[in-house]
């Protein structure tokens, strides 16, 4: 497998190589639209509220791709297009955006999220993210 990882690490701390493959703003928000907000198309992505230049989102998917957090394929509507879904170790990435999604509920006071995300997040980790994996598959296989 390709990675974007840097060949020299500085340590084989995993909080470090983590950080190396999605500790950048940019990248967590693809992760969060891709995943919690279930986009797939590139235009799709573009249009989030954060307004992420077309070259940086670019960039972002191809990392993403290379580390084998997405995959890339045909968009079956419009064969020049294309649709992004997470690989199997990209969704393994979810607990860990929901957990920050859930913070951020719960610490912002001007929070987008549902009133009561945070509330049931933390009473039932597992099931909300059942729920958000059963989102995304039923998405993918439409």
């Amino acid at each position: 497998m390709v990675t974007t990882t840097p060949p020299c690490r500085q340590s084989g701390c995993p909080i470090s190589f983590s950080l190396d493959i999605f500790g950048d703003r940019w990248t967590l928000l693809v992760l969060r639209d891709l995943f919690i907000n279930g986009k797939r198309r590139f235009q799709e992505l573009r249009a989030s509220d954060e307004k992420v230049a077309s070259n940086i989102l670019a960039d972002r998917l191809r990392r993403l791709e290379a580390d084998g957090i997405i995959v890339k394929t045909r968009d079956p509507e419009d064969g020049r297009k294309f649709l992004y879904t997470g690989t199997d170790k990209g969704l393994a990435l979810l607990p860990v955006l929901l957990e920050i999604a859930a913070w951020g509920a719960v610490h912002d006071p001007d929070t987008a999220a549902p009133p009561d995300f945070a509330e049931r997040f933390f009473a039932d980790r597992a099931g909300v993210t059942a729920e958000y994996l059963d989102r995304l598959r039923q998405r993918t296989a439409e």
